[in-house]
């Protein structure tokens, strides 16, 4: 399933160009990244526009949400309502981050990670998924997902 899931990832080419970036060193405390990658709070609006967009995040195609204009919803990962109610935004900048730093068998693709990572499409070798502000955005607007 991971091996389909990636290779899935890489035919889509996930996410539009992505701007090449030095990756922001972070802290883990517990099951968590306490501090924002980009010393600012992300944009909830922004956020969720990368967590609907099917090129970009490609979220959807794993979770569902509160999304009823999102006609085709996935089932492989937690429903998306009440994530912020769940976890905070450290620990859902961690899922974002590197979900194998919490589960080494996840199927989420490590967002803002370069190690580990094979047979990437051109576009991005070397290159995180999303950039350390798009984290952010995405981590904004899942908190306010309360319900």
């Amino acid at each position: 399933m991971r091996a389909a899931l990636a290779a899935l990832l890489v035919i889509a080419g996930l996410g539009s160009e992505a701007p090449a970036e030095e990756l922001q060193q972070y802290r883990i405390a517990g099951s968590a990244i306490p501090a924002s990658l980009t010393g600012a709070p992300g944009d909830p609006a922004r956020g969720r526009s990368i967590v609907l967009n099917r090129v970009v995040g490609l979220c959807m195609l794993c979770h569902s949400g509160p999304f009823p204009e999102e006609r085709f919803q996935g089932n492989l990962g937690p429903d998306l309502k009440g994530t912020g109610a769940r976890w905070s935004p450290g620990e859902l900048r961690l899922r974002m981050v590197d979900s194998r730093k919490l589960n080494v068998d996840t199927i989420m693709p490590a967002y803002y990670a370069l190690d580990g990572v094979n047979r990437v499409a051109p576009a991005y070798n070397g290159k995180p998924l999303l950039t350390a502000e798009q984290i952010e955005d995405v981590v904004a607007f899942l908190a306010t997902l309360r319900d």
